[in-house]
């Protein structure tokens, strides 16, 4: 497959809340992620980031339609960060928000986690 090709799209939603569309480029999984990440929303999230069943798993989510993220989604990437990582994959954040920035920034997820600036920089070694 071409870089920039993509597949396999899914949506996942609720409504007025978030989104998660998949996509897959180069073998690597994209979830473009839209709207807030809490409490409320953030199981959407926790299931669109599980591989649990792809061997060295690698997924970037795409952050830049996120208008708000609290300790729940700073705690879910975390926790697939660790998965991913144990699985022999990674995860990447891709252009978050200046406001979604400097949360994860404020607790440090931008030491833990790989943060780029565009989904291009993201998809690339």
């Amino acid at each position: 497959m071409s870089e920039g090709e993509m597949t396999g799209t899914e949506h996942t939603k609720e409504p007025g809340r978030l989104s998660v569309a998949t996509t897959a480029t180069d073998g690597i999984r994209v979830l473009t992620v839209a709207g807030e990440i809490d409490h409320h929303t953030s199981e959407t999230l926790r299931q669109a980031l599980d591989a649990c069943d792809t061997p060295r798993p690698r997924i970037v989510v795409d952050l830049h339609q996120v208008t708000f993220m609290d300790s729940s989604g700073i705690n879910i990437l975390i926790a697939a960060h660790r998965a991913l990582a144990e699985a022999g994959g990674w995860l990447r954040l891709a252009a978050p928000g200046q406001s979604v920035m400097r949360t994860l920034s404020i607790v440090g997820v931008d030491a833990v986690i790989d943060c780029r600036e565009t989904l291009r920089q993201a998809l690339t070694n």
